[in-house]
């Protein structure tokens, strides 16, 4: 189903937040639940989390990073053109309930993944600690959202550029292990969204305290239907697959190094397909290619 682009805007270098009409997703989905996208008929299937939907308007936010040649090319899309399919709401949405103290912490573009997840967190009545991190200051995203929707907002950067300066596992670690400081005696529950590696090490500092800990592997999904495997996660001894059982798991039972290792397969590929089409584009511009560089994108008309 065609979904009409209302809105662009960049939100830091390589991160982009488009709202798109898309009544059918809107008015089902839950927090947590993610669709696929194609920007045009012979496009990659791009599984994208839900931001924030409006079902009141019909429209929903995706927020998505360039990475490869897919997300580049949706990068360039703009307001009143179309993408040629979203489809969705998919995927199990986040059990929400009253846990009591609930520390939820995000990177990169799993920030914009714990929004909705926060908003209705904090609904039912949870105290919400939310600790997000980015490399600068510059590459935070939805810093306002997120405070809006958290009981208190901690905030790192690599740099020290904003908040504080190292990891938002520094701050997570601090907290199990001095929470007199904290506003209640103990934490309830942990809610992770960010780079696999960021997941693993909130996963080994949760651990030890056996504090129940979920993150999303939204990340490894690639069509997003169960047909190709390639989101095979590991539990032990079991193996499920993030777009159908998932995306979010128990986090003490992940294999992360699988789930690391499974993301590194893609990578070269990933990068050498987004070098070449930035080339591409470049000639483009400079008269040294052909126009049209893939099927014509559907306008307003």
């Amino acid at each position: 189903m065609k979904a009409r682009i209302i809105e662009r805007r960049q939100l830091c270098p390589e991160i982009y937040l488009y709202k798109i009409e898309a009544p059918h997703v809107a008015e089902r989905f839950r927090p947590g639940q993610f669709v696929i996208i194609q920007t045009h008929e012979k496009g990659e299937r791009i599984p994208l989390t839900v931001a924030e939907a409006q079902p009141e308007k019909g429209i929903i936010s995706l927020v998505f990073q360039v990475v490869g040649k897919s997300t580049l090319h949706l990068s360039l899309l703009q307001k009143g053109q179309y993408l040629e399919n979203c489809v969705g709401p998919l995927g199990n949405p986040s059990e929400i309930r009253r846990f009591g103290r609930v520390v939820c912490v995000g990177g990169g573009t799993g920030i914009a993944c714990l929004w909705p997840i926060l908003k209705a967190l904090k609904a039912v009545g949870n105290e919400v600690l939310t600790i997000i991190g980015a490399r600068t200051a510059e590459r935070l995203i939805l810093v306002e959202e997120i405070r809006q929707a958290s009981s208190q907002v901690f905030i790192t950067t690599d740099d020290g550029s904003q908040g504080e300066k190292g990891l938002v596992t520094d701050v997570l670690a601090r907290w199990i292990n001095s929470p007199a400081g904290a506003s209640s005696p103990a934490i309830d529950r942990v809610i992770a969204i960010g780079p696999a590696p960021m997941m693993k090490k909130v996963a080994e500092v949760t651990r030890p305290q056996r504090i129940k800990t979920i993150v999303s592997l939204n990340t490894i999904m690639v069509d997003g239907t169960g047909m190709c495997g390639s989101c095979r996660v590991f539990l032990g001894q079991t193996m499920k697959l993030a777009c159908i059982d998932g995306p979010e798991f128990d986090a003490h039972r992940v294999n992360f190094d699988d789930v690391i290792s499974r993301l590194e397969m893609f990578r070269q590929k990933e990068k050498l397909a987004l070098e070449t089409y930035r080339r591409q584009l470049a000639a483009q511009r400079e008269g040294l290619a052909p126009k049209e560089l893939h099927p014509k994108r559907l306008s307003s008309d």
